[in-house]
């Protein structure tokens, strides 16, 4: 049976952790954000399909490859980030979702707003940052 959420309902600190109207909350975000993401997806292939002019003038033609280029690098970032997306809807199927993979503790409900497909609370997210920070310096 599907939860029922009003309009304007917002997660809140005052009811329980991932029950299920906080779920479906997010469930819808994250599939919304997909099907936006997708659609997007579609109108750059059209786009880049119907674009087929040849410029004489070589500035032109550099100008058209950059924004090209852009525009891939651009997709397959949002196709990554389906890849995330989707996984975080299965993290919700499976129960997981909202919880940190390296402490286990809840991820704020704010974080997961902002950041639907986070995995990690900020805590953690900021020592694997500073961590992968060291590391890379050496």
């Amino acid at each position: 049976m599907a939860t029922r959420l009003s309009a304007n309902y917002r997660p809140s600190e005052s009811e329980p952790f991932m029950n299920a109207r906080q779920k479906e909350y997010f469930r819808r975000k994250l599939l919304n954000w997909k099907n936006e993401i997708l659609q997007e997806n579609k109108e750059t292939l059209k786009h880049l399909q119907s674009d087929t002019s040849q410029h004489p003038d070589i500035a032109d033609r550099a100008s058209d490859e950059s924004e090209r280029a852009l525009e891939l690098r651009t997709r397959d970032r949002q196709r990554k980030l389906i890849s995330k997306i989707n996984a975080a809807l299965q993290r919700i199927e499976e129960g997981t979702y909202g919880y940190c993979e390296e402490t286990g503790e809840p991820i704020s409900l704010k974080r997961l707003d902002a950041r639907p497909v986070a995995t990690l609370s900020i805590e953690a997210q900021e020592r694997h940052e500073k961590r992968e920070k060291v590391f890379r310096d050496d």
